[in-house]
Parts: C-alpha cells; structure tokens; sequence
C-alpha cells in the first residue's frame, strides 16, 4: 500500500492506494514544519491519520507540502517513518511540486498556485526548473485568497465600496475596524484571517468594485510572475487551489488578456498525484 499526502498550513488530504486502487481517503490537520514541532506532527498522525487507515503494510509514502524546503523535509521524512513504522521509500517534497505533478504529470508546463497563498513555477516534467519567489502576502503573493482579502479590507475601511457594503461585511463577521487592525496586525496568522474572507468577496462578485480588485489582482499574478519565465508564451499555464478553482471565471478572463494559453484549473492535486504514482 502507497499513501499519498497534499498538505498545506490548515488540511492535509491523504489518500492510500493498493495494487492502483484508491482504498481509503481520508484528512488531517496541516502539517507544516515551519509551524508545528515533529511532537505535534507525530501526534497528528499517530492518533488521528492512523486509526483511519486500512490495517496493510505501507511500502511507501509521497508527502507533497507547505514548508517542505530543501531544509525541512528531512525533518517531516523522519516523523512520518517513526510515526507510520515505515521502513522503506519515505519522500517529501513540496506543495509545488506536488502541484506540478498532479496539473501536469511528465509533461512541460507552467504551474501556479492560488490559494491561502500564491506560488508558481516553470516544470520539465520531472522537477520545476524556474520559481518565481511569491514574497509572501505582504510583498507578493497576488492573487491569493490573504491578498484578496488584504484588498477587500482595505477598499472597505478607506471607503472605496460604498458605506452599505462596508457595514454589512462588519455585521456579517461581527467585527469593528479596530477589531480587524488588531487581528492583522497584533494577532498569528493574519494571512489566514484575511484569505478566510474570501466568501464575502464570492458573495458579492456582482459588485464592480469586487470584481475588479478580484481580477486586477489575478492580473498583478500573471504579470508579475507568470510571465517573468522564459518563453512563457510557449507554454500552457495551468492552476491548483481554492482561489482559482472558485474564480475561474475570473482568472480565465484574465489569462486571455495576458494573451496566455489556458491550462487546467483544479481544487486540489490529488487526482493527478494518484495517477503520477500508479
């Protein structure tokens, strides 16, 4: 049996698979060695991933995540071997290339990423041969659901999408304006606040205000990053997360202004992790 693992800061989705069968699919929490310790993962799998797994030998895992640097993925190889009792094949990589693969299998292609953050890359088919640093939400990662989010907050409290809306997202998320400073600010993990308002802006993509931050920001994304890779122009570009797949409306319409070639958009790599490792 194989277990396949996406895993970004919040969720990790896990799928095991035997003889080329999915046999379970199951979730956990985020496992992100930026954030959490290897006794907090270890915990995570121990006493939630493992009581759901089907009782058959693992021969391998492929762990694709957030914060699986060139550094920190000895670190999660690790846990999942003493945590799993796995003895053979244990690889970590991260959540680009697992986003790689499962958008592009063996084939060349250019790969993004929009969700809580943004991220992209030019891959070969093998391993991606050119990044673009996404800068985090504070300097880049445009088009993601914390830069939205980031967006929206502050055309609202500047008085840029009309007093109406402005007191009817404060109602709806029961916050004051000094509430939302201190939670971007003073609070952990501001990028998660800001991208979990990302309904709001779905709610109300009728308004032309919205609409446009929404696709200015997609706009900012591919020109800012997509098409900094060489010859660009020559590839298909291709999406993964809950941004995209959400506002794909959006995003295709902002892809045909770049003059860029369309690829697929999906929620999540799973599907095609399954099939790069059958």
């Amino acid at each position: 049996m194989i277990l396949i693992a996406d895993s970004g800061s919040t969720k990790t989705d896990w799928t095991a698979v035997d003889n080329g069968k999915v046999i379970c699919q199951t979730q956990t929490k985020g496992m992100n060695p930026f954030f959490q310790t290897e006794e907090e993962m270890t915990t995570e799998l121990q006493k939630v991933l493992l009581p759901q797994l089907p009782d058959k030998q693992i021969t391998s895992t492929y762990f694709y995540g957030a914060g699986c640097t060139v550094e920190k993925s000895p670190i999660v190889a690790e846990t999942l071997r003493k945590a799993l009792d796995i003895t053979q094949n244990v690889e970590v990589h991260s959540d680009m290339l697992g986003a790689a693969r499962g958008l592009c299998g063996r084939n060349y292609g250019i790969v993004c990423i929009l969700g809580t953050g943004s991220n992209s890359c030019l891959y070969n088919g093998q391993e991606f041969i050119a990044n673009i640093s996404p800068l985090g939400f504070i300097l880049g990662d445009e088009g993601s659901g914390a830069v939205l989010g980031k967006l929206l907050v502050g055309d609202l409290l500047k008085n840029q999408l009309g007093e109406e809306l402005k007191d009817k997202f404060l109602k709806q998320y029961n916050l004051t304006p000094a509430e939302i400073i201190d939670r971007v600010y003073r609070k952990p993990f501001p990028n998660r606040f800001l991208a979990s308002l990302s309904p709001f802006i779905a709610e109300n993509i009728h308004v032309a205000g919205i609409r446009n931050l929404v696709k200015n920001s997609f706009l900012a994304f591919l020109r800012r990053n997509v098409m900094q890779y060489e010859k660009y122009e020559m590839y298909k570009v291709n999406f993964i997360g809950s941004i995209a797949y959400y506002y794909k409306d959006i995003l295709t319409e902002a892809v045909q202004e770049c003059g860029l070639h369309m690829g697929k958009i999906l929620r999540t790599p799973m599907e095609g992790l399954i099939e790069y490792h059958k």
